[in-house]
């Protein structure tokens, strides 16, 4: 009769030293399969979790000085076959793994591994659709915790996309537009921008003078130019540098040059 111990630590090779310590066996003699990878959330961000490995030992093998700390005993049907059982399918894959093997022949199958593990150090129980449309692909997070995905003024949203941006179009030829959305608030948003632009055009136009419509970011700043482009009496300019840039709707001049888009 075989049994099994359950052994935590901060990765898979410490908790593998820790076993190996335990049962005065070297690496190569110890039979385990991991349970988990452990996670030390994203850029420092979210919960820790320990890696985790269950080992296989002989019952006769185990005596009561061995099970202590953070190792649990239970019994096993079956005594273990080889060194390493293959991963279980719900073991937690590092970050760099987890892209590798979706890179680079699916780049929207990494976007969403990469995104998942981000939403899974934030919140639990949360679902990625992706929604792929002829102008870009949308990455659709449900889920309980919406608030702390979205974050202040969408902030946490932001940086999210940004970041899988960056993961689909490591390796394309041609850039993939891509949106990161939660609960539909970018969809909302969209819509408030475009009718504050309007509403914005109209007093331009009713004044004469310059209208600001406040910093805004490059995708909320695009949304405002697309809305406005076909609008004759006004104009959209973007000044500044930085990630916000004052954007200013302007009367239009008859002579002038048109639209620029920043």
């Amino acid at each position: 009769m075989s049994t099994t111990l359950e052994i935590e630590g901060k990765n898979v090779d410490q908790a593998v030293q820790k076993a190996c310590q335990r049962f005065n066996l070297s690496p190569g003699e110890l039979k385990y399969d991991i349970l988990s990878y452990g996670s030390s959330g994203i850029f420092g961000l979210g919960r820790t979790r320990k890696a985790r490995i269950r080992v296989r030992m002989n019952l006769v093998d185990v005596t009561a000085d061995n099970v202590r700390g953070d190792a649990t005993l239970e019994k096993s049907p079956e005594p273990g076959i080889g060194r390493q059982s293959p991963v279980p399918a719900h073991a937690e894959m590092p970050l760099s793994k987890s892209v590798k093997s979706a890179e680079p022949g699916n780049p929207v199958g990494a976007g969403k591994e990469v995104l998942q593990r981000i939403v899974d150090t934030i919140t639990d129980n949360a679902r990625i659709d992706v929604d792929t449309q002829p102008e870009r692909v949308v990455f659709r997070i449900e889920g309980d915790n919406a608030a702390i995905l979205i974050g202040k003024h969408g902030q946490t949203l932001e940086a999210m996309q940004s970041l899988i941006d960056k993961v689909v179009n490591k390796h394309n030829s041609h850039r993939i537009r891509v949106q990161v959305d939660v609960g539909n608030y970018m969809q909302n948003r969209k819509k408030r921008l475009i009718r504050n632009a309007q509403r914005l055009a109209q007093k331009c136009t009713q004044t004469k003078k310059p209208v600001s419509a406040g910093l805004l970011n490059a995708y909320d700043r695009r949304i405002v130019h697309i809305a406005l482009k076909d609008n004759n009496s006004v104009q959209t300019r973007s000044t500044g540098d930085g990630l916000l840039r004052n954007l200013m709707i302007l009367p239009r001049k008859t002579t002038g040059s048109g639209q620029r888009r920043c």
